[in-house]
């Protein structure tokens, strides 16, 4: 869908959010590191990047040969037939603006434990979860098969909450911004991070759940608001190891084959059955 919301060019609009929140993530975290880097970030980057644009052509190819894929469309189409629990409740636009913002979080929440926890949906997701460093690349490092379920999942969750579509373009913008954030290599205070962590997932927070120790990948699954992981007590406050000395990535792969565009894109075909 390249038009939309009266007029509004929604793939323009995410484009220049992301391009724009990337820029100020990736020079803060230049000007802050909070971990050394372990070596050139040529390489990890084009893999990293090139992911994600091969995720997105995959995503567009499936809108154009198939149905409103994209959460947008979907949303367009919910309202244009009245479907989903939000047009049947009918409660003021702002309430349901509101409410459709934090079932969406929630519902993403739930994906990404999902990913976690069946098996074929973990090969999947792994490939993020290989990146040896932690910087915001990795925010956008994932296998385009798993976009693709991911935007299916999305579009029905669209349609069954009924989410306006200006609600659900808010939303994905929020959820770029929040993974380039909280996968961003910055250092931020901790008087600062204590606070924000009460709210959002903040780096630190979320860099536990990338740790090679199995308990703790399994922690901190949330990707903005962090009352999720309080409420369903998946809530790890700190790594084992100290934010410095933890491993990041995949205990098996601790090398530069999760740097290579090739191996990336291969990754869930191998045998290895938890890294």
């Amino acid at each position: 869908m390249e038009a939309g919301l009266e007029g509004w060019s929604e793939g323009a609009v995410r484009f220049a959010a992301f391009a724009g929140i990337f820029l100020l993530m990736a020079t803060l975290e230049a000007a802050l590191p909070r971990r050394e880097r372990a070596g050139s970030r040529i390489e990890r980057w084009f893999t990293n990047l090139a992911l994600s644009a091969l995720a997105s052509f995959l995503v567009r190819v499936m809108t154009i040969a198939a149905v409103p894929i994209a959460a947008i469309a979907a949303a367009e189409w919910a309202k244009a037939t009245d479907t989903g629990l939000l047009h049947w409740l009918d409660w003021p636009a702002w309430l349901e603006f509101v409410v459709a913002l934090i079932l969406l979080d929630l519902a993403l929440y739930a994906q990404h434990v999902a990913s976690h926890k069946i098996p074929l949906l973990w090969r999947l997701h792994r490939v993020h979860h290989a990146d040896v460093e932690f910087d915001v690349t990795t925010g956008v490092r994932f296998h385009p098969f798993e976009i693709g379920l991911s935007m299916i999942y999305k579009a029905a969750v669209v349609i069954a909450l009924g989410a306006d579509p200006l609600a659900v373009l808010v939303f994905e913008i929020i959820l770029n911004g929040a993974s380039l954030f909280n996968h961003s290599n910055l250092a931020i205070p901790e008087k600062l991070d204590r606070v924000l962590r009460l709210f959002i997932v903040t780096p630190d927070m979320h860099r536990v759940h990338h740790s090679v120790i199995h308990r703790e990948t399994d922690s901190n699954y949330g990707f903005n608001l962090s009352i999720w992981d309080r409420i369903f007590r998946t809530y790890v406050p700190q790594p084992r190891d100290g934010h410095i000395g933890m491993k990041i990535g995949l205990d098996p792969h601790q090398d530069d084959r999760p740097r290579k565009l090739l191996w990336s894109l291969l990754f869930p075909f191998s045998n290895n059955k938890r890294g």
